[in-house]
């Protein structure tokens, strides 16, 4: 049977559920989700094999108003996202609380339209969390609204959450499939290291258990990450963390009152990753200050961010 591939980019907005919509696609967790924005940082991919067809999606971080270095990073990482790939999926959000005005389109959504023209990349509607929308009567309004701008070559509401209407958007996407040689082997679910992978594990936990503006200036450092057996000959992952902060009273917050916050983070981190790799995990975290980090490049490109541009 001749193998055939696609590549598709999954772009849209902070917050319109691009990484639940790739989990539920994929089957597992590839990448983290949380209900604050920009959640995503980098580039993910997830693949999904299916028979002879390879689908390998790209999940890019949310377009939104850069405030500093690494966000102007992230932006740029969404216009890579679009070159080169077969199709882009545009992820927008059919949510009550996303008040929906017709004549007025969020602009990161009108930026976005403009990059796929730009690269002349055909394009899928994705309208996620129809679940959510108690008038269904809107998502005709909604549908109008977008498909009156683009020529989207299909338009798929769907629930990422429950994977409702998954099975439809794949069904299109295979309308893009090419003649060639699968890039990931059969067994492969995602590009993404296992440190990369934990890193971001444990910072879903602090953005599931924090404050509004604290998040969003936390980064963290796998220093060390290691396999040995334990007393009774089991293997044992071993992982010392950092969780980087810009704020002494951040780092504050994130201990908690006689290390109760850190203890909560590093618990549920835990048993994420110890149900991933399906072994035990020996977990241990800090907290570090260094200050305005998202605007410096050394630490950018240290934490392995740099690759976004």
């Amino acid at each position: 049977m001749q193998k055939k591939s696609a590549f598709i980019a999954i772009l849209g907005r902070a917050n319109v559920g691009k990484s639940s919509l790739l989990n539920s696609i994929i089957g597992q967790k590839v990448a983290i989700v949380s209900d604050k924005p920009q959640t995503t940082r980098t580039r993910i991919m997830g693949v999904l094999n299916k028979g002879a067809d390879q689908y390998v999606f790209i999940d890019t971080p949310g377009f939104h108003k850069s405030k500093n270095l690494l966000d102007d990073k992230m932006n740029k990482a969404i216009s890579g996202g679009i070159s080169d790939v077969d199709v882009a999926v545009l992820v927008v959000d059919a949510a009550p609380e996303f008040k929906f005005d017709p004549d007025n389109l969020p602009k990161a959504e009108l930026v976005l339209l403009e990059n796929i023209k730009s690269h002349n990349t055909e394009c899928i509607l994705v309208i996620n969390k129809i679940d959510l929308l108690e008038q269904k009567d809107k998502l005709f309004e909604i549908i109008s609204a977008y498909t009156n701008r683009f020529d989207f070559k299909a338009v798929v509401p769907l629930s990422a959450k429950y994977g409702d209407g998954t099975d439809i958007l794949i069904k299109e996407i295979s309308e893009f499939l090419k003649d060639s040689p699968h890039y990931f082997s059969d067994d492969d679910f995602t590009d993404q290291p296992d440190k990369v992978f934990v890193s971001e594990l444990i910072r879903e936990k602090l953005l599931m258990l924090l404050s509004k503006e604290v998040p969003h200036g936390i980064a963290v450092d796998i220093e060390r990450f290691f396999e040995t057996d334990n007393r009774d000959g089991e293997p044992i992952i071993n992982i010392d963390a950092v969780i980087i902060c810009e704020r002494d009273s951040h780092k504050g917050i994130i201990i908690g009152k006689g290390g109760s916050m850190l203890k909560r983070v590093g618990t549920l981190a835990r048993r994420d990753i110890e149900k991933f790799f399906g072994t035990k995990v020996a977990l241990k975290l800090w907290v570090k200050v260094k200050e305005d980090w998202r605007n410096r490049e050394g630490i950018i490109r240290s934490l392995g961010l740099d690759s976004l541009s």
